[in-house]
């Protein structure tokens, strides 16, 4: 057996292009670190829904040039099985490490595989930019595939690669699978032809395209005032966004200078996402010193948007809003702004975007988690996920968008300041209106995948019966599917009694985690009522973290 790791790991340095991998793999073989090959040779990166995400480094189960290429050729050969040989792939990337090589790469095969297949093309965007604009330009440009290489707001150490198809939206079942399989049928890195040119590199036209089309979320007329403090959270999202919110006519955001320009590193947060704890600080600390109408923060590949208010009972002054309250805010705007169309979210996501949707006629639907199921909703008009994803301008760019998100919250923090008014004030006429919809999450993540596993099984060996009092009258294992869904790892319950609540938990389709999301309905009768009824909502969700933590085994 340690003979045979050893092969495989000189076999796979014997092909390596990248001379910072051969350097470390070739360290490893000669120090004969069995642990650390074994890790990387246990199997391969496994090409999913999502793509490919991990850790850089060398071997199979790492991203590098080599599992790059190969997913490369892999997509080249699922579209020429599908007829499409002869079209244009359009490549995105960020800053984070290795990105330009392996968007380099990615064209290289595309343009190789154009020369045997006669005419599949490729063209890179200019620079490190937003996920969104690649999104959009896959469209525009009428391309048969898109490629955006990044990891979105994973850790420093990982990286991606996202595939989608000519309607600009991610990759979803069966695609997935079918690209997975030509990967797999490659047998040597050697059989892959890679072209030294002849790939297209868009100019800034394509950047003024999106930002044009971003014009189309605001209503003519509307009032531009609102003051915003900014956070790239060290991504690519700055220029863009600063570029649009000049281009609307608000005042010049902000910026958090600590975090405004790309750096790989991440070097001020532990996990560069406006959601984990700290993320945020310093954006808040720039607010304290600036008062500012609002907050707000893109993810490092910016189709992200977080959102943060002035809160005096909030500690250092500021609260983050969660995705499902933004999902709102967003949903209660376009529908005062006239739209039509269907209103979509993710089965995760908080059930008052029905509510909502319901009270303006118009049609609500549930998808599984994830903007490659929400984005193929047919007569979309707007779609949105708790996880900070929001999708305004589904024409536009078919996918979550942080850039035209962030636009469209400053023109309603800039239409409630007209009347003396803020966000939080609508989030409670909401509440009154629609009763209070509460969420949280309870996250693990874990080192040790068969965390995960166990807890799966353990909730469905032994599901439980009640949690925090309220009894479970229905239990659903998604994994059979439902009337609206297809089958996915996940179980969800419906809880009743003192109030009405839900619970789904499911493993993350992109991080080592095991996510529950949580949401309790809690009647309003007034205003005056509102603040015992989040203490008592806060009360049921802690108790039923605990009861579901404890059922789980986590």
């Amino acid at each position: 057996m340690q003979q045979d790791l050893i092969a495989r790991a000189q076999a796979w340095l014997a092909e390596d292009p990248d001379s910072e991998t051969r350097d470390e793999l070739g360290k490893l073989i000669e120090a004969q670190d069995l642990d650390e090959l074994a890790d990387r040779f246990s199997g391969t990166l496994q090409f999913g829904t999502a793509g490919l995400r991990g850790e850089l480094g060398a071997g199979p189960m790492r991203m590098n040039r080599a599992v790059v290429i190969r997913a490369a050729a892999g997509l080249a050969a699922y579209l020429k099985s599908k007829g499409q040989g002869d079209g244009l792939v359009v490549i995105g990337y960020d800053a984070r490490y290795k990105s330009a090589d392996f968007a380099r790469d990615t064209a290289a095969v595309m343009v190789a595989a154009g020369l045997r297949a006669a005419g599949l093309r490729a063209a890179v965007l200019p620079r490190p930019l937003p996920t969104p604009v690649l999104a959009f330009a896959i469209r525009q440009s009428g391309a048969v595939a898109g490629v955006e290489v990044t990891a979105s707001h994973n850790p420093p150490r990982d990286n991606g690669y996202k595939v989608y198809l000519g309607d600009g939206s991610q990759i979803v079942p069966p695609a997935d699978a079918e690209i997975a399989a030509e990967i797999d049928a490659i047998r040597s890195l050697d059989d892959v032809p890679r072209a030294d040119e002849g790939w297209e590199t868009l100019g800034e036209e394509v950047l003024e395209a999106y930002l044009t089309r971003t014009d189309a979320v605001l209503s003519a007329g509307s009032p531009r005032t609102a003051r915003v403090v900014y956070t790239a959270m060290h991504g690519v999202g700055k220029d863009v966004l600063t570029a649009a919110f000049a281009r609307a006519g608000f005042p010049e955001p902000t910026l958090v200078a600590e975090q405004a320009e790309p750096d790989p590193a991440f070097p001020t947060v532990a996990f560069p996402n406006p959601e984990e704890p700290g993320a945020m600080d310093l954006a808040f600390a720039t607010a304290r010193r600036t008062s500012p109408d609002v907050v707000i923060a893109n993810d490092p590949d910016a189709d992200r948007c977080a959102v943060a208010v002035p809160d005096e009972a909030a500690d250092g002054g500021w609260r983050m809003l969660r995705g499902d309250e933004v999902g709102a805010l967003l949903a209660e705007h376009l529908v005062h702004k006239g739209a039509t169309g269907v209103f979509a979210e993710s089965i995760v996501s908080s059930s008052l975007l029905g509510r909502i949707a319901g009270a303006a006629g118009l049609r609500h639907e549930e998808t599984l988690t994830g903007f490659k199921w929400i984005a193929r909703v047919e007569g979309l008009r707007y779609g949105y996920e708790e996880a900070l994803g929001y999708c305004v301008d589904p024409d536009g760019v078919r996918d979550k968008d942080g850039i035209t998100a962030a636009l469209l919250v400053a023109e309603l923090v800039s239409e409630l300041k007209e009347h003396d008014r803020t966000l939080t004030d609508l989030l409670d006429d909401l509440a009154v209106e629609h009763g209070l919809h509460a969420t949280d999450q309870l996250s693990v993540r874990v080192e040790d995948l068969s965390v995960i596993a166990n807890a799966m099984r353990a909730l469905r060996e032994q599901p439980p019966t009640s949690l925090a009092g309220l009894r479970i009258t229905t239990a659903e294992d998604l994994t059979r599917g439902t009337d609206n869904l297809p089958p996915t790892d996940g179980l969800r319950y419906y809880l009743e009694g003192e109030f009405k609540a839900r619970v789904i938990v499911r493993p993350s389709g992109t991080e080592p985690k095991l996510k529950c999301y949580l949401e309790v309905v809690v009647p309003v009768a007034d205003a005056g009522a509102l603040t015992g009824a989040r203490q008592r909502a806060t009360e049921v969700l802690d108790g039923i973290k605990r009861d579901l933590s404890a059922a789980a085994g986590i």
